[in-house]
């Protein structure tokens, strides 16, 4: 069993727990890996699914409790089918046969250690194509430093620049400070993104930002940190995707889309700060149209 489950200290929350004997912590991850589903999606930001489409492997459970999550039956309610560290392996390779652009984690922290040695099969076995870490940016430099040369391409969220709307939504603390230390060293790992002559990603970080309704002021703050401590040297995505689920509805100030006032206002402040690098979403016209449609940024 591997030896970092047996104290369970993977993410920020430091739960401390056997996971290897049964013990459950935040996440409700046990020793097993838990996979939702695994699938070609075309609807990531362009530099990520490329012609081909990313390589998805949604994980199961998450060290955070967004009342908002878009997955939440995946992240919340534990919606998923335990494998073994050698299935894990083989979905790999049967997703680089597909001829995908690379393989995305989605939501992959409470699994690092079995993740790290699924890819060591997974290599041996011919895999080739980048791997993507695809986080909620709740992450502890410890586990990012065991990633170190198993992933190419880092995919953080950057929630929150208000450490209370992150206790407030997502039930966590110092979010801001966590998160922004981790985004610094997934940079440090993988440097400026390198792309190919397809415009793909090969490696890099890009950050990604969900606006919040009501929260326009939280989403400057994010985006002026990533433009005065990392300017150009990453891709940004700005996100208007968000529509009230799960738990938001129960809540005034998110229970609605985007108005396309609070939009504008956030395309505006983007240009303000010159970020050249990265992608915004057009702003659906109904609730159901929350598949991303990207567009380039200033």
């Amino acid at each position: 069993m591997l030896k970092e489950l047996e104290n369970c200290n993977i993410c920020p929350h430091k739960c401390n727990i056997n996971r290897s004997k049964g013990k459950i912590g935040r996440c409700k991850a046990t020793n097993r890996v838990k996979v939702a589903l695994y699938s070609t999606h075309d609807f990531e930001e362009p530099c990520i699914s490329g012609k081909n489409g990313s390589g998805t492997v949604f994980f199961s459970n998450c060290n955070l409790n967004c009342i908002y999550c878009q997955n939440y039956e995946i992240s919340q309610l534990g919606k998923g089918k335990e494998i073994t560290i050698e299935e894990l392996a083989n979905i790999f390779i049967i997703q680089q046969e597909k001829g995908v652009e690379n393989i995305n984690l989605v939501t992959p922290t409470s699994y690092v250690p079995q993740i790290i040695e699924a890819i060591k099969i997974a290599k041996e076995k011919g895999l080739k194509i980048p791997i993507v870490y695809n986080t909620n940016g709740y992450e502890t430099i410890e586990t990012l430093k065991m990633l170190e040369g198993y992933i190419d391409i880092y995919l953080p969220d950057l929630k929150y620049a208000e450490n209370e709307l992150a206790k407030e939504y997502s039930k966590i603390e110092n979010y801001f400070e966590i998160a922004t230390n981790a985004i610094k060293e997934m940079y440090r790992q993988v440097g400026k993104p390198v792309l190919d002559k397809n415009e793909v990603m090969k490696k890099g970080i890009m950050v990604r930002h969900l606006v919040l309704p009501d929260y326009i002021n939280n989403s400057k703050k994010v985006l002026k940190w990533l433009k005065d401590n990392l300017d150009n040297n990453i891709y940004i995505s700005v996100m208007a995707q968000y529509f009230p689920t799960y738990k938001a509805k129960d809540h005034d100030k998110i229970n609605r889309k985007l108005t396309k006032e609070e939009w504008e206002e956030i395309e505006k402040y983007i240009q303000k700060l010159n970020i050249e690098k990265g992608y915004i979403q057009e702003l659906g016209e109904h609730e159901e149209e929350y598949v991303p449609k990207w567009d380039m940024g200033t």
